[in-house]
């Protein structure tokens, strides 16, 4: 396994190179569209990067100030036909992505601990994910991070699979 990498994590500014930050998550998504699972990560278009960081708060991981991982921090969302997501106190992720040559080093982690700070501290209680059920290796992660299945949500034709969502609980700032 190689080493851990120290990544700097901050949000996302105006002037942040958007066609390589597409391009990360088109790398990062690669290995899932080469097994036939059509994420959105796989194929959008710099336009829709834009919109998706402007959905929330779009975070980047920086190494030796090179982007290696992004992922869009999520306040409720009132108008989701998930009902999970419309809860007052559930925050989620969206869009995780970490470039391949740095997946296990520890930049994800960074990102998510990052991420699960910010909304706590918003006075977020659960933090939401979900994933492509097909998809078990992203599962086992989350699970690894904290997360428990909690029900499913179908984007189809967006994407060609059925997700599952996922929820952990989230410890107000200053308690373990």
């Amino acid at each position: 396994m190689p080493g851990l990498t120290a990544a700097t994590v901050r949000a996302v500014r105006a002037d942040d190179d958007l066609h390589a930050l597409t391009e990360l998550i088109h790398a990062a998504y690669a290995p899932h569209a080469a097994r036939g699972l059509r994420f959105w990560g796989t194929h959008q278009s710099v336009d829709d990067t834009a919109t998706r960081l402007a959905s929330g708060e779009g975070l980047l991981a920086e190494v030796d100030g090179q982007a290696v991982g992004t992922v869009t921090l999520r306040r409720p969302q009132p108008d989701s036909p998930v009902a999970d997501y419309r809860d007052p106190f559930a925050w989620s992720l969206g869009q995780f992505a970490v470039a391949p040559l740095h997946k296990g080093r520890g930049v994800g982690r960074a990102l998510h601990a990052f991420a699960l700070q910010r909304a706590a501290s918003q006075g977020a209680r659960t933090m939401l994910v979900d994933t492509a059920a097909p998809a078990l290796e992203l599962i086992e992660m989350y699970r690894r991070w904290g997360y428990e299945p909690c029900g499913e949500c179908d984007w189809r034709p967006l994407t060609n699979y059925l997700s599952v969502l996922m929820r952990r609980s989230l410890s107000p700032p200053g308690t373990a």
